[in-house]
């Protein structure tokens, strides 16, 4: 099976062949009447509400039970009767279990990975590095957790008979709420995470994507994990809000910005505070020097502002550009845009697939409406004659500094081009939103490129990239971490400081 990230990596025959006829028997077959998984059982409770498939709208994608206040309650219960055993399992053995889980999920990659974009419209590119990414994503808190021994170490003593450590410990059940557009990779990101470090879960996936999360369910009861450690349950936004009021000692949530802000301080209400582990979108910027390889940029803005529809928190939503190579920088970055092929994930010469759901086309023509009248479109701002939810990949310059479609999140294939005089302006502009998750610069001038790391305000950032100007982070390699409205506490997935924010620190004296 080939190996993919997110900006490395190509398929080959068998791995196309593979995918081609798992997305067909998946499109033929839609997925079973999906229940909860509660206590090492699957639990058909609820009504079921159905997700159409956004390639196809006279299609299904798949089908899920509403979990009510009592499902939800049942599943907290199951995952606080199992957390005193899971806590006290050493290390060693809760990472067997889930890199037992990891096994069996590259077992299914072809699978899995047309499930994904049946349910989201994902390309099979994206959709099959998605997997990998889970894949890593467990292997990656593993290796951190035996990196640092389980977090417990030595501390100074003032007398022979005097033993001091300091360990961090599980907080116990950890509520997990997922996104649509990485319902797989993300989901296990934040599950894995907590159970390495000796939580016990209840995930909430996105109610368009309950097939993909389903099937981490079934890799973890694949792998022996204990009864009550994992439990899924579906639905809406209902259901999230019954997960983040029920008695959980922590919610991990990725999503929107009012959503996660509304979470945290939920949380923090009440007799003690608990913790919120939030991530929460961006309005990313990519900055073009006049130093800049103007191809190498434009390639990349492009990269990062269409892949999976834009859909992505990290996705380049706004160009910002230095006057003097700003009109050589439009007119390549729209030729670019205009080569990129809009179509389903069947088709492999697609290079984006349709978005989410209608809402999404809502959004995306009352944007269009809006360009046209204070700016110019450069490339898109049409709807393809496709059976589904497909847009354009739109560019628009030329609209007024601090016009609202450079500074909301519009989760879509539209990134706008802001000129201005100098760098000093660029990384002003850059900042000028409440978001600060990803940001990007092209220059080949190393003391621009210092400055812009100096100053910008993003928790994750790339200088040159070719391959997606802001986009592409990999477990180990880029850790996800967002500033201000991108995140609540400054530290972020897939790299060192992740799994430590499940725990919390206790200081042991121990007199002998």
């Amino acid at each position: 099976m080939t190996r993919l990230t997110y900006t490395s990596g190509s398929l080959d025959a068998d791995t196309d062949a593979a995918y081609e006829a798992e997305l067909a028997k998946a499109r033929a077959e839609g997925s079973p009447e999906l229940g909860h998984w509660i206590a090492g059982e699957e639990v058909a409770a609820g009504e079921v509400f159905e997700r159409e498939n956004p390639s196809f709208t006279d299609e299904i994608a798949s089908r899920a039970r509403e979990a009510d206040a009592d499902v939800i309650a049942k599943a907290v219960e199951a995952a606080k009767d199992a957390r005193v055993e899971w806590r006290r399992t050493p290390y060693a053995e809760r990472n067997a279990k889930l890199r037992a889980a990891a096994r069996w999920i590259e077992e299914h990659v072809p699978e899995i990975a047309a499930i994904l974009s049946l349910e989201t419209g994902k390309t099979r590119i994206e959709a099959i590095a998605e997997v990998q990414e889970g894949i890593d994503l467990i292997e990656t808190y593993c290796s951190e957790i035996e990196r640092n021994d389980g977090y417990t170490h030595p501390l100074k003593s003032f007398s022979d008979n005097e033993r001091n450590t300091e360990t961090l410990r599980p907080y116990g059940v950890f509520g997990v709420i997922g996104p649509f557009n990485f319902p797989f990779a993300l989901c296990i990101g934040m599950s894995s995470a907590a159970m390495v470090a000796g939580n016990t879960v209840v995930l909430k996936p996105s109610e368009e994507a309950p097939w993909s999360a389903a099937k981490f369910a079934e890799a973890m009861n694949a792998a022996g994990v204990p009864a009550g450690v994992f439990n899924l349950v579906h639905g809406g936004p209902e259901a999230g809000k019954e997960l983040v009021d029920s008695p959980v000692d922590g919610i991990a949530f990725t999503g929107s910005a009012e959503v996660g802000r509304a979470i945290a301080k939920r949380l923090h209400e009440g007799p003690y505070t608990r913790p919120a582990l939030t991530e929460m979108g961006g309005k990313n910027p990519a900055i073009v020097t006049a130093n800049a390889d103007v191809d190498k940029a434009a390639e990349g803005i492009a990269r990062a502002a269409f892949g999976l529809s834009g859909q992505k928190c990290s996705a380049c939503s706004r160009a910002i550009v230095v006057e003097d190579v700003y009109d050589e920088l439009v007119e390549k970055l729209g030729e670019f845009t205009r080569g990129l092929k809009v179509g389903e994930p069947g088709d492999p010469t697609s290079f984006l697939g349709p978005v989410i759901n209608e809402k999404t086309v809502a959004r995306f023509e009352d944007a269009v409406e809006a360009a046209k009248a204070d700016g110019r479109i450069v490339a898109g701002g049409g709807r393809p004659d496709l059976p589904g939810y497909y847009v354009e990949p739109t560019v628009v310059g030329d609209l007024p500094r601090g016009h609202r479609l450079t500074r909301d999140e519009l989760f879509m294939p539209f990134v706008t081009v802001t000129k201005v005089a100098d760098l000093d302006e660029a990384i002003e502009e850059a900042n000028a939103v409440v978001y600060g998750l990803t940001a990007g610069i092209f220059t080949e001038d190393d003391a621009e490129a210092e400055e812009f790391f100096d100053r910008i305000e993003a928790g994750i950032t790339y200088r040159n990239r070719r391959a997606g100007a802001t986009t592409g982070a990999w477990p180990g390699t880029q850790s996800f971490c967002g500033w201000k409205s991108s995140g609540t506490t400054g530290k972020g997935g897939l790299g060192p400081h992740y799994v430590p924010q499940f725990m919390r620190e206790q200081s042991r004296t121990v007199v002998s």
